[in-house]
């Protein structure tokens, strides 16, 4: 009913981006448990920098040349990504080393990284919680 609306298109940023947060309080969990293990290298989540490139890229789109295809198996001259297909990834981090045991797990970044964590979830909670309340005063 609200696909290929705003509200719709808003309502999945906002899905997508609780679901990535979700993945991401997993992993900081993880990483707190294996603070002690030897040999663990900590684990993050990638998400909204590819999030933000997919919607700039899909702005940007109607602003650029767009080549003549004169046949339908020519690929697209600029094949501009769906921020539907940017899904989160799990990255190991190989960069850094905290400890002489070669684990790179800082209980005092990771309980921050939670706790930034709880809060933008809380916010986007918040959010869908408005555009709902939102959607209810324009039927009523």
């Amino acid at each position: 009913m609200f696909q290929g609306t705003s509200w719709g298109r808003n309502l999945d940023i906002l899905h997508r981006s609780m679901d990535a947060s979700m993945l991401r309080q997993s992993v900081i969990a993880n990483n707190i448990a294996n603070v002690d293990t030897p040999g663990f290298r900590r684990s993050q989540v990638n998400f909204e920098s590819s999030l933000k490139r997919a919607l700039e890229a899909e702005q940007a789109a109607p602003h650029r040349f767009q080549a003549a295809r004169t046949h339908e198996g020519h690929r697209e001259f600029h094949q501009v990504p769906d921020y539907r297909e940017v899904e989160p990834r799990r990255v190991l981090d190989w960069q850094t080393q905290a400890k002489n045991n070669e684990n790179n797990v800082d209980i005092e970044v990771e309980t921050m990284n939670m706790l930034n964590n709880m809060l933008s979830y809380q916010m986007m909670t918040e959010s869908v919680n408005q555009q709902f309340q939102r959607l209810n005063i324009a039927m009523a």
